[in-house]
């Protein structure tokens, strides 16, 4: 199973900011559409960056003007992404070691989609599920 299977499943859509728009900004888009981070984009629609809860969180601890601040300025600018080819195991240990929940999905350099950690655990156990299923009906069956 690779990431290719959950984007058939969840689909393509993907939200975007821009660097230049404002922390104000990206927190209303982040509650109006009830996700967790965006993909920073720039004028191409080319990944340069992610910006989460997690990291507006942060900076407002420190900073009582981040609503003013630019996504650029607090942003995750190292955005680790996935290709539709990754296996989900590899993508769930990466995603686990390296403490991210949201994977922007790129094919030839274009942003197709995101998974979030989530997806891959949903993934994975509704496949082991599935090979549940298979080896009781399997066992059932050699017991008549």
């Amino acid at each position: 199973m690779n990431i290719a299977s959950i984007l058939a499943r969840k689909g393509p859509k993907v939200f975007t900011i821009r660097p230049e728009q404002s922390i104000r900004a990206a927190i209303a888009s982040l509650a109006e559409h009830d996700i967790g981070a965006l993909v920073v984009v720039d004028e191409a629609g080319k990944p340069i960056g992610i910006i989460s809860e997690r990291d507006i969180v942060r900076e407002a601890a420190g900073n009582e003007r981040v609503f003013s601040k630019a996504v650029s300025e607090i942003m995750t600018s190292h955005v680790i992404v996935g290709t539709p080819q990754d296996d989900l195991v590899s993508v769930g240990s990466t995603m686990t070691e390296k403490r991210i929940r949201h994977l922007p999905v790129v094919d030839k350099g274009r942003l197709i989609g995101i998974v979030t950690l989530g997806d891959v655990v949903k993934a994975q156990r509704d496949q082991y599920r599935g090979e549940v299923d298979t080896l009781q009906i399997q066992i059932m069956e050699e017991q008549t």
